[in-house]
């Protein structure tokens, strides 16, 4: 365990006690970049059978877990939403501000547009097994987008609703941005991907580029061992 209170103790990892190419641990990355916050990290092998330490902090065996003061919490969002609410910031605004709890109310839902309308189909068409289904959960990925999300981005300059720097609409999804970005690159998933949400929802485009070159997103993305992680997958399904 770490050391608290401060500063916060982050646990996360992959496969490889090296590797930190969990999404979620890479929202909380982005949280704590933005909000300035240091921090020391464990990065835990989920490639091995969880210690009972580490199931002792989070009974469920994953990643990311923070200690804060003498407290756990788990999952990624809450994590992420409860560091924005700890120390307020450009990332949300106060529920009590003038026009605060309407525009934590449109950034709850733009993020919840955009995991429960669209992302399940990005993870499925990465891992389809065949090139047919592939092409299946791309275009219904990138109609969902079209649908769903493209709305909501009417107003980004560069970020959600206006915003010049990144708000908890890009905390809670950069880590799935800048994969969309990056994987049709390596052939993980089909580079028309890109060229189509381009030519239909170019608002989407827009704020995805800037949010996936964006320096706390960037910070700990290992593109190399994410494509190499994501091949090594594919490779075991399709093997199957």
């Amino acid at each position: 365990m770490c050391e608290n209170p401060p500063p916060p103790c982050l646990e996360s990892g992959e496969k490889g006690a090296d590797k930190r190419i969990s999404p979620g641990a890479h929202r909380v990355h982005i949280s704590l970049a933005e909000l300035g916050l240091p921090f020391e990290e464990e990065i835990i092998d989920l490639s091995t059978p969880r210690t009972p330490e580490y199931l002792k902090v989070n009974p469920r065996g994953l990643v990311p877990s923070i200690e804060y003061n003498g407290e756990i919490l788990t999952e990624s969002a809450i994590i992420s939403n409860f560091l924005a609410d700890a120390h307020p910031s450009h990332l949300l605004p106060a529920s009590n501000a003038p026009g605060g709890a309407l525009l934590r109310a449109k950034i709850a839902f733009f993020v919840d547009t955009f995991i429960s309308k669209a992302n399940s189909n990005f993870y499925k068409a990465q891992f389809a097994k065949t090139d047919g289904e592939v092409e299946g959960f791309v275009k219904e990925y990138v109609d969902a987008i079209v649908k769903e999300v493209e709305p909501l981005l009417v107003n980004a300059t560069p970020f959600f609703n206006g915003s010049d720097k990144l708000t908890q609409a890009e905390v809670l999804t950069g880590s799935f941005i800048v994969r969309l970005f990056t994987l049709p690159n390596h052939g993980i998933l089909p580079a028309h991907i890109l060229t189509d949400i381009s030519a239909k929802a170019p608002n989407f485009y827009k704020w995805g580029q800037a949010v996936s070159k964006h320096p706390s997103v960037t910070g700990i993305y290992n593109e190399e061992e994410i494509v190499a992680s994501a091949k090594e997958r594919l490779a075991k399904l399709r093997a199957a």
